[in-house]
């Protein structure tokens, strides 16, 4: 007997033609910005191919462009590790820092450019939406993540499959890459905003600020089909992991071929040869910057030639081949109503401009950023003053400049009652403590430490958050009540705490304070580069951190650490480098490299301070046990030359009995580098269980693959005679 619910060959060959001609459809309208049929034909199709997949559900696929409009809410974003990390982009802001980027980029290309002959540079716009990545496998969308911290983003695959500027499968103008992941942006058209703003007003309800928070906001929606409902684009700008297809030679025709697969590629992107042809094209998209469909915040810079990207090579987490060069920040005036102090995390006091509220840069602002003492001088700022107030870097508002040609004259008998010189005050607004302003800083600092409350709560926050000791449900209001009751005085103190301890605080219950307890028990193990990083030392991000505990292996070391020998062995090695170079002769591993003075005498401060000391020791003797790697041979007395020194190693697949991380961090400590992605500068790939791409990227490129058993014995090769290795006892 016949199904009565099967599709017949013609419903089927009928599907097939009506998504064949959606898709066509949405590519005319979202990538080459040609439609060829009105919206209501679109329409009409989308209708009747809706209805034939309800009548026969057999029909339906995911990549119909009828599941665009949202699924069943998520319970909340899990997070997604990216293979190639999303880096973000050093800032230009004038000509100066335009001609300082071409210059550096000749100085590390060398002999591999001629002199005098321009570097060709890919220009685009800087979008002012939403980071993504994209992932395809063999031409479907699998995920979609944000770029998050660069290295970890959030999967919001779910809301990215109702972007309808997105494909859902990729064209093949010749073969489908195996796994391709796209690089762009999320944003909302100037037009569709306004439209979506109108209709939230004759609905009645709040009205979004601007087209990126309200594209942001669009991805973060926990429910798929609120998504959906609004009107998101997509430009594509670079790609992450390619495995089965070759890399297009320069940035340009990776741009072509991403067109050519399908996906949205913006319109205004030039070739350009030198820094005159970038500070041209940055004045040609500004001048047209109001008339653009979207939101822009600048433009952006990289060397065309991409097998000349790992050549020039990174710094912490920002290429050196691109910049952004940001247009100028929009301004606003209003009145400066006060000027109060806030005690940061170090003791350092930050004047605030207290302002009447005014809109600039798609938001309201109340207060900014005055900087310290001096600036408040050379701005020669009252308060009581009108004031320019602009967002500078689109993000912190600050105050320009005092109006003063608007104030009453002096003589004025009204300016004594309108006006007032700042002055900073000699003790801390929130302890008492007594401020002081060192030789050659800027900032007045309270030296109380932890005895200040303002300092201990930011110490408390910044050593509890996700990137340090990721103590999870330790937020604000917690840290506010703990330190305000003289429960917490230190991070010591958090883990010492009871459930009786935390009873009767707001909000916290008997399960709360369960899994309170719980994240502090599991965050006594933490890695040390984490440990390091949420102690606070001034100077020492997480990049920072990681080195520190890369190079040392365990606190101890750290905290015993010669720190002026240390900087007179490193510029020793520096110098006996500098010889070494140019005759092609093995470098020597250079001591802490890429940390300078300020940072070192920074850590050596830290360390040498008791009451830091008392600090560590109480976290110790709490049980908080920071794991930490192999020491460096650096680290460890004279300088000798490591096997491992100047080799690079990617690691890909799941290794027995090594976490990645642990293998990256022994590879560091033997004097190798460890990158994300295979090139012909790879001299090791480190394969484990299920490698992917990566292993076939070395097959074809021909670079040695080891296991783990194979690494570990190149690390035992890379210690110093006598020295212990790994895991053993020092």
């Amino acid at each position: 007997m016949t199904d009565p619910q099967a599709p017949s060959p013609g419903d089927v060959a009928q599907a097939s033609r009506l998504r064949e001609r959606l898709e066509q459809y949405a590519h005319e309208y979202y990538v080459l910005d040609a439609p060829t049929v009105p919206d209501a034909e679109y329409d009409r199709l989308f209708g009747e191919l809706q209805a034939l997949e309800a009548r026969f559900p057999a029909l339906l696929s995911p990549s119909s462009p009828t599941q665009r409009v949202g699924g069943a809410p998520a319970q909340g974003f899990g997070e997604i590790r990216h293979s190639v990390p999303m880096l973000s982009l050093n800032n230009a802001f004038d000509e100066a820092d335009v001609l300082g980027f071409d210059r550096r980029v000749r100085e590390a290309l060398g002999d591999a450019i001629s002199a005098g002959e321009p570097v060709e540079y890919s220009a685009e716009l800087k979008y002012d939406g939403l980071a993504i990545s994209l992932r395809y496998e063999n031409g479907r969308l699998v995920l979609g993540a944000t770029r998050g911290d660069g290295s970890i983003g959030e999967n919001v695959t779910a809301n990215i499959r109702t972007v309808r500027a997105i494909p859902l499968r990729l064209r093949a103008p010749a073969t489908v890459p195996q796994v391709l992941e796209v690089r762009g942006e999320v944003l909302m058209f100037k037009a569709d905003f306004d439209r979506m703003n109108r209709q939230q007003r004759e609905a009645g309800e709040r009205e979004f600020v601007n087209p990126r928070n309200a594209a942001a906001g669009a991805l973060r929606q926990l429910d798929p089909a609120a998504t959906a409902r609004r009107p998101l684009r997509f430009f594509a700008y670079g790609i992450g992991e390619l495995a089965g297809a070759g890399m297009p030679p320069t940035q340009s025709a990776l741009l072509q071929w991403l067109r050519e697969l399908g996906l949205p590629v913006g319109a205004e992107l030039e070739c350009l040869r030198g820094p005159q042809g970038l500070i041209d094209y940055y004045g040609r998209m500004m001048a047209r910057r109001a008339d653009l469909p979207y939101e822009i915040d600048g433009v952006v810079y990289k060397v065309n030639r991409r097998d000349w990207h790992e050549r020039i090579g990174h710094v912490a987490r920002a290429p050196r081949f691109a910049v952004a060069h940001k247009f100028p920040a929009q301004e606003a005036i209003t009145e400066l109503l006060d000027i109060e102090i806030q005690v940061g995390r170090t003791g350092s006091l930050t004047p605030v401009a207290r302002l009447k509220p005014v809109f600039v840069g798609g938001t309201t602002v109340s207060n900014a950023t005055l900087h310290n003492e001096d600036e408040i001088r050379r701005k020669d700022l009252l308060i009581g003053d009108l004031v320019v107030v602009r967002r500078a870097g689109d993000v912190i508002p600050e105050v320009v400049r005092a109006l003063s040609e608007r104030r009453l004259p002096a003589d004025d008998p009204a300016f004594a009652g309108r006006y007032r010189r700042f002055s900073m005050p000699t003790a801390c607004p929130v302890c008492g403590s007594a401020v002081v302003r060192e030789a050659g800083e800027s900032a007045w600092r309270c030296g109380a430490g932890l005895f200040c409350s303002a300092q201990r709560k930011q110490a408390l926050l910044h050593f509890a958050q996700r990137r340090a000791m990721d103590i999870e449900g330790l937020g604000d209001k917690l840290v506010e009540q703990l330190v305000d009751a003289g429960r917490v005085l230190s991070p010591a103190d958090l883990y010492r705490l009871a459930p009786d301890t935390l009873a009767g605080l707001e909000r916290m219950g008997e399960k709360s304070a369960a899994n309170l307890l719980a994240a502090i028990d599991r965050s006594r193990s933490r890695p040390l580069a984490r440990f390091l990083f949420g102690l606070g030392i001034r100077h020492v991000g997480e990049e920072v951190a990681r080195q520190l505990a890369a190079d040392y292996g365990d606190l101890e070391a750290l905290m015993a650490e010669d720190w002026p020998a240390v900087q007179q062995r490193k510029a020793d090695i520096q110098k006996e480098n500098t010889r070494r170079r140019p005759r092609g002769e093995p470098l020597l591993p250079v001591p802490l490299e890429g940390i300078g003075p300020e940072i070192i005498d920074s850590v050596q401060r830290f360390f040498a301070e008791p009451h830091n000391r008392q600090v560590i020791a109480e976290l110790l003797a709490a049980g908080v046990a920071p794991v930490g790697s192999p020491p460096a041979a650096m680290a460890a007395g004279a300088p000798v030359v490591a096997p491992l020194a100047g080799r690079s190693f990617v690691i890909t697949g799941t290794l027995p009995s090594l976490s990645r991380d642990d293998a990256a961090a022994r590879i560091r400590a033997a004097g190798g580098s460890v990158a994300g992605s295979v090139s012909r500068r790879t001299d090791f790939v480190v394969a484990g269980e299920a490698a992917g791409s990566k292993l076939q990227k070395a097959a074809e490129l021909g670079i040695t693959v080891i296991d783990e058993a194979g690494l570990l014995s190149l690390i035992e090769a890379a210690q110093p005679s006598g020295a212990p290795g790994p895991g053993e006892a020092s």
